[in-house]
């Protein structure tokens, strides 16, 4: 199965939270070729933000996030540049009143014909047809 990958699912294959048993689960199947995994080629820096923020709330040691980081970026999922889903996004963003990082995701879905695997509820609530929750998969 194909999905496209949110970054409150990629964190949890480094960061332990609840449902990282999934989240790992997840990444395993798609290292082994059972899904294929793509986002938009934000993801990176969305990891970097959780992961730092982890730091500055002394769930990380200082300096932790650059090594969990480089773990997650071994094996990525299939990057797409999210210039070309911007303004699809922003559109998603104003009707919704969602994010705009949230709707990259939901862009490039729609594009690509699959839906978003999620640990974030309140996506998953908005958008109930695109996203499929992590505790679901």
């Amino acid at each position: 199965m194909k999905y496209v990958l949110d970054a409150s699912v990629a964190v949890k294959w480094v960061l332990p939270e609840p449902d990282s048993p999934k989240a790992l689960a997840l990444r395993d199947d798609f290292r082994s070729g059972v899904h294929e995994l793509i986002a938009p080629d934000t993801l990176p820096v969305e990891i970097a933000h959780a992961l730092t923020r982890a730091e500055r709330r002394n769930l990380l040691q200082h300096g932790e996030s650059i090594n969990r980081l480089s773990r997650v970026l071994l094996a990525p999922p299939n990057l797409y540049p999210y210039l070309p889903l911007l303004s699809r996004a922003t559109g998603i963003s104003s009707q919704a009143r969602i994010g705009i990082y949230d709707c990259l995701y939901i862009a490039l879905a729609e594009r690509e014909q699959c839906r978003v695997v999620s640990a974030d509820q309140r996506l998953v609530n908005t958008f109930p047809t695109s996203v499929v929750s992590l505790a679901a998969i």
